[in-house]
């Protein structure tokens, strides 16, 4: 065969190829990874309308398949309806889930949220001990195409002291948590760097942080006022999953304004 055959027949066989390599590697993306963000929004602090266009540009570049959002706010006396409800229609999630310590059906109820593309099986939430700090948690069951995962999202206390308070309502949380082997992830606003006292729990052999130490200079923004520490945290379990890729979003101001007094943060896990 002339060197034109030959060249015919391998274009052929390379284009014949390129849609099978493609559908196993993305075959094996879809079932094994998994990408969650978490985001502190800074509630309705001005300019709002400004900071949610940010908001939502932030997070569609980031495309996660969870989203947890911290100092959600509904107000009904201001007019202005659930942050995470906004959110989620202009990104076109179509599961949102909210908790606050307020009441259902009250005027005004500020606390956390997940969002999700996933299959949900089951949402719980709690309000957290001390029950005095008005902390809360959520936690959601979403159907992977590797199995079931746990997504829980909480927000801390916040007072520079407050480690044993921290360390309280993280026990709170992981003994309301479920014993049935299913893989969890927590994320959300800490309100500690990782060397707290009050965080021990979230450390190996159990966790790791999705953001190891060092690897970000913070995520609460300076141009905001902020002390720079890394305290918006993404924890998984080793066991079942590894980290292949973890940043910081949201940090890039657009006419001098950022999404948030936080940056946020995002990470793709693999499960093993």
């Amino acid at each position: 065969m002339d060197k034109a055959g030959l060249g015919r027949r391998s274009l052929i066989a390379a284009i014949a190829a390129l849609p099978l390599v493609g559908c196993a590697t993305g075959g094996r993306r879809a079932a094994r990874d998994l990408s969650v963000v978490t985001f502190n929004i800074w509630h309705d602090a001005a300019p709002w309308p400004a900071r949610l266009a940010l908001l939502t540009a932030a997070l569609r570049d980031a495309d996660p398949d969870v989203v947890a959002l911290q100092e959600v706010l509904e107000d009904k006396r201001k007019g202005l309806p659930n942050q995470a409800d906004t959110i989620a229609r202009a990104l076109g999630y179509p599961h949102v889930h909210f908790v606050a310590p307020e009441p259902e059906g009250a005027h005004k109820r500020y606390g956390n949220a997940i969002l999700t593309r996933l299959p949900v099986i089951e949402v719980t939430r709690r309000k957290l001990a001390p029950l005095s700090d008005f902390r809360t948690a959520i936690r959601v069951r979403v159907q992977t195409a590797a199995g079931p995962v746990d997504i829980v999202a909480t927000h801390l206390a916040w007072q520079p002291d407050a480690g044993a308070v921290r360390a309280e309502q993280l026990a709170d949380l992981l003994a309301w948590l479920p014993t049935d082997g299913v893989p969890l992830v927590v994320i959300g606003d800490f309100n500690a760097p990782l060397d707290d006292p009050g965080l021990r729990a979230m450390g190996p052999p159990r966790f790791i942080s999705a953001l190891p130490p060092a690897t970000a200079a913070t995520t609460l923004n300076p141009a905001r006022g902020r002390q720079p520490r890394v305290i918006d945290h993404i924890f998984a379990e080793p066991a079942a999953f590894a980290v292949t890729a973890a940043r910081i979003i949201g940090d890039q101001a657009v006419n001098d304004e950022y999404p948030s007094d936080h940056f946020g943060v995002a990470a793709r896990l693999r499960r093993r």
